[in-house]
């Protein structure tokens, strides 16, 4: 028998760990089990091409709220040139209300409800000996001229899925992300959650999740994001492991789904000597509004979250990436504003703004008339309108998602973003909305922006509306390009000391005697050794500000209009400034 497993992932750069797991565990003897992934950038025919040519008996799409459209219409287009070709779909977009696809789409043969792996097993022994799928557990089918489907089915013992990476794969893998879970199942119940829908937690052995991570190290993979729902959830599981990958010698960054208000004091000092850029932590608050986490059957011990994410912030040597979600019960735009403005209190490196969305089998779904809820009949099912939210406020609202990801994610307004929203007043979410009102007046919600144009937009923002701060946050903007940017980005609104070969640096004077006196340049650059001037010009940079922005980032009290020279250095790809001591520049 030859099997086919595909899916449509949501970008190049992501994997299937999915379809892994499933090849692992069904290829036995005389069957032959081949992967193959896509996007949802390929074309439909690309795609039914690849497949065609490789002539499966069986062939199993894996379905998800990104890719179930393109995924029917795929299976559709399989039977018309492979009609003898049995079609089976899996995943969490089908394994709740099977019976709806399995009445609208004639291509579909089977569906294999929740985790799949012996299912799939079952169904392809029985298939091969040419029978039915009657009285397999977790398979849904036609029968009698009806539909029969039975509970979606758990893995009792995850050590018996074997590891679904081979040392073949890793070449086309390496530089994607991998996915990997310790564990399934959330200890949990948040109803906008599939995961709400079984109970309980499964863990893989500690020897065997150790097993399986050095085989990401010594391949030298780029990301390993963890799929766990909760991987803190247990310590006498996540510690070890947590400890094992600090001690790597690595690039290998590992990204963990994490409950902040759970780790202890052994967990957090331990969390302060992790090598810098080992771990990302994806932290979970969505609401700070205690109304709603009660709606959602969610706990936050929100003074503890405050606590432990404020410490290892701090700390600077782990990613942290907090999620909000908008729609949720009883979160108004006051309501949400005021979780907003908990949460951007943090400060994490990322905030997600996330929208509601109503997944088939959630709990949340079932109670669409308590809350009012309207939200789109296909996947992804996302909340229009609620008791709490119009759509107009829903729709501003994605405009504001789409500018903080441009102005805060990016990272790259990170200085002058809190001398900015200190201005506008109000708390950060007024700073937010407001700036989205202004990109929608103008239509920069429908256009794409390069860097250059992202400052000028903001720019004019201030200018527009705040003239009187105009100066000073144009020097804001250009600290911000000089870090953000590796220097290799100078707005030309800007008044740089110099922006071209043409025009003219009064500061040019002080520069060269600073470049040529050894003895002063290190002071600040301890190995500094003078090669060429065009490497000079590609490593280091000096910009006179005309306020003391450096002085303002130690102190937010203190803002004082002086002349300061500044010290950029893009060695080695990292980037950092000094200022120069006044007799060391002007002398």
């Amino acid at each position: 028998m030859n099997v086919l497993l595909s899916t449509l992932n949501a970008k190049y750069i992501h994997s299937s760990l999915a379809l892994r797991y499933l090849a692992s565990y069904c290829q036995v003897s005389g069957r032959n089990v081949t992967v193959r992934e896509y996007t949802v950038n390929n074309g439909l025919l690309e795609i039914l091409s690849d497949i065609y040519a490789c002539q499966a008996d069986v062939i199993g799409l894996a379905c998800y709220i990104w890719n179930i459209e393109a995924s029917l219409e795929l299976a559709g287009l399989i039977k018309k040139v492979q009609p003898a070709a049995v079609v089976v779909l899996g995943g969490p977009e089908v394994s709740y209300q099977p019976e709806d696809i399995l009445a609208a789409h004639a291509a579909v043969d089977y569906i294999v409800l929740g985790e799949g792996e012996q299912t799939l097993e079952i169904l392809l022994a029985a298939l091969g000996k040419g029978q039915t799928a009657a009285s397999i557990p977790g398979v849904a089918y036609r029968s009698d001229g009806g539909i029969a489907a039975s509970q979606p089915q758990v893995v009792a013992n995850l050590n018996t899925i074997p590891f679904p990476y081979a040392h073949e794969d890793m070449a086309l893998l390496s530089e994607k992300i991998l996915y990997y879970e310790s564990s399934r199942g959330c200890p949990f119940s948040c109803q906008y959650c599939l995961s709400s829908a079984t109970a309980g937690v499964r863990f893989l052995g500690q020897e065997r999740v150790i097993s399986d991570l050095q085989f990401f190290v010594e391949h030298d993979v780029r990301q390993v994001k963890f799929v766990d729902r909760t991987f803190n959830a247990r310590k006498e599981h996540y510690f070890p492991i947590l400890k094992f990958l600090a001690a790597q010698t690595c690039r290998t960054n590992f990204h963990f789904e994490i409950a902040a208000d759970i780790w202890d004091e052994e967990v957090l000092e331990f969390l302060r000597h992790v090598p810098p850029g080992r771990f990302q932590f994806e932290i979970g608050i969505q609401s700070t509004n205690e109304q709603t986490l009660t709606a959602i059957k969610r706990h936050n011990n929100w003074s503890q979250i405050v606590e432990n994410v404020s410490r290892v912030r701090d700390y600077g040597n782990i990613h942290l990436h907090l999620d909000l979600i908008v729609g949720l019960p009883h979160e108004d735009i006051a309501v949400l504003a005021k979780s907003f403005d908990d949460v951007y209190g943090l400060q994490p490196d990322m905030l997600q703004i996330g929208f509601l969305k109503l997944l088939k089998g959630s709990g949340i779904r079932q109670r669409t008339a308590d809350y009012g809820y309207v939200y789109m009949d296909s996947a992804p099912y996302e909340v229009l309108a609620s008791n709490y939210l119009d759509y107009g406020q829903i729709r501003r609202l994605k405009i504001l998602e789409e500018v903080f990801e441009q102005v805060y994610n990016s990272g790259r307004f990170k200085y002058s973003l809190p001398w900015f929203v200190a201005l506008v007043g109000g708390g950060a979410f007024n700073f937010y909305y407001k700036l989205a009102c202004y990109w929608e007046q103008h239509g920069y919600h429908l256009v794409a922006h390069s860097a250059k144009t992202l400052y000028k937009h903001m720019a004019e923002f201030c200018a527009v509306f705040y003239p009187h701060a105009e100066y000073e946050y144009r020097e804001f903007l250009k600290f911000d390009a000089l870090m953000s940017e590796h220097g290799a980005v100078r707005p030309e609104f800007l008044s740089w000391n110099q922006m071209n070969q043409a025009s003219t640096d009064k500061w040019a004077e002080y520069k060269t005697a600073f470049w040529r006196d050894n003895e002063r340049v290190r002071r600040y650059l301890p190995d500094f050794v003078f090669t060429t001037w065009r490497d000079l010009k590609k490593n280091f940079h000096i910009e006179v500000f005309g306020v003391d922005i450096p002085t303002y980032l130690q102190d937010a009290e203190k803002l004082g209009n002086r002349e300061v020279a500044v010290l950029f250095s893009y060695q080695n790809s990292r980037i950092s400034y000094q200022v120069i001591n006044h007799d060391d520049f002007w002398s």
